[in-house]
């Protein structure tokens, strides 16, 4: 078999791309002032169904920021699936709280409502459900719960741009949604994120905050503690033009999935994530995990060689030494860890690419 390139999650790049660049760098606004910046802003917020949303330096600062508006910190509980990139827990322990880590759905492998709810306590403030590799989760049971008790809602949709529950986009449900744009991400802005909600207030204080709460009329004064979390225009132009093409993305994505289980779909021992029945996923990664006794790391390594690009799922939170203090019981999470991969899924493939994929795949399998 001739050897090819695939690609897990490269960033698909084009003339479009330097053409905002280049008028970016013309117009001299390359910092964190400039027209690209309000611009990306109000495409993004039209695009996702947002009243407003806030640019920010990454997913990781939004998800931070967002705790910080709602006046999280010491003392409270937020609720965070185990299965998730690891900046979902770091930006609770940022703010000081306490992260409560909960398991997985073992069919869609997002949050566990049922797991959320036996979670809560009187210390908790927040639930974060993650749209794990663009996979919606249960906005109904979550929006439900966290009514229920009281709670704030922050989605962590840096995974799932483009998804939809009930005919919504993923990060317009809860207080707060949180994306990422990093260079591996559906669009990319080479590094970056957005914060979206339907607070116009909270919106605004945060693009305060992210500007170093830098009141501007008195010159350098700052009346509370910021940070320097805003986007550069140069970023902000490269996102209008991915954002330009981000219909032609998902669209790719999509088919993505559906070549895979169509040519998988025949091996028993190999299980897709599902969907819930009101979701339509955007599939940043598309993932699977087999129900049978394989080396995942030889087999990423074997793919490797043959041209293949592939990386193992999200290690359970709890693998991490400094979060091993908090208690969990996350059975379902360790399954998908030891059994799950992340094949190639970037917008640079074709389909002959994912073709090749699968076909090198079969070819180990049978050995």
């Amino acid at each position: 078999m001739e050897i090819m390139k695939a690609y897990l999650d490269a960033p698909n790049l084009d003339t479009l791309e330097k053409e905002y660049i280049l008028r970016a760098i013309d117009s001299n606004f390359v910092s964190t002032v400039g027209p690209f910046v309000p611009k990306f802003e109000e495409e993004f917020a039209r695009y996702v169904g947002s009243k407003i949303t806030v640019s920010v330096q990454s997913g990781t600062a939004a998800l931070h920021i967002a705790l910080y508006e709602l006046g999280i910190g010491p003392d409270d509980e937020v609720i965070v699936p185990a299965l998730t990139f690891i900046a979902t827990v770091n930006a609770v322990l940022y703010v000081g709280a306490t992260p409560v880590i909960v398991d997985i759905d073992p069919l869609t492998w997002n949050i566990d409502p049922e797991s959320v709810k036996k979670a809560i306590t009187s210390k908790t403030k927040a639930i974060i459900p993650v749209h794990l590799y663009g996979n919606p989760c249960n906005m109904d049971a979550i929006m439900k719960i966290a009514k229920e008790y009281n709670l704030y809602v922050i989605e962590d949709a840096t995974e799932s741009l483009g998804a939809y529950y009930e005919g919504k986009q993923t990060g317009t449900f809860g207080d707060f949604g949180c994306f990422s744009f990093n260079g591996n991400k559906l669009i990319t802005t080479g590094g970056g994120g957005m914060i979206v909600t339907n607070y116009i207030d909270k919106a605004q204080h945060i693009k305060f905050l992210v500007n170093q709460a830098r009141d501007a009329s008195r010159g350098y004064y700052h009346p509370e503690m910021g940070f320097n979390y805003r986007m550069t225009n140069l970023e902000a132009a490269l996102g209008l033009a991915q954002l330009a093409r981000i219909d032609e993305f998902v669209e790719k994505k999509r088919r993505f999935r559906e070549i895979y289980k169509k040519e998988l779909g025949d091996i028993p021992y190999i299980k897709f994530q599902e969907e819930y029945d009101k979701a339509r996923g955007s599939w940043w990664l598309n993932c699977v995990k087999f129900e049978k006794d394989i080396n995942i790391d030889y087999l990423i390594q074997q793919l490797k060689e043959k041209g293949v690009g592939t990386r193992r799922v999200f290690m359970p939170l709890g693998e991490m030494p400094y979060l091993e203090k908090y208690p969990k019981s996350v059975s379902y999470a360790y399954d998908i860890y030891e059994n799950g991969i992340c094949l190639p899924s970037s917008t640079l493939n074709d389909e002959d690419a994912i073709m090749y994929t699968i076909s090198v795949i079969r070819e180990f399998l049978n050995e």
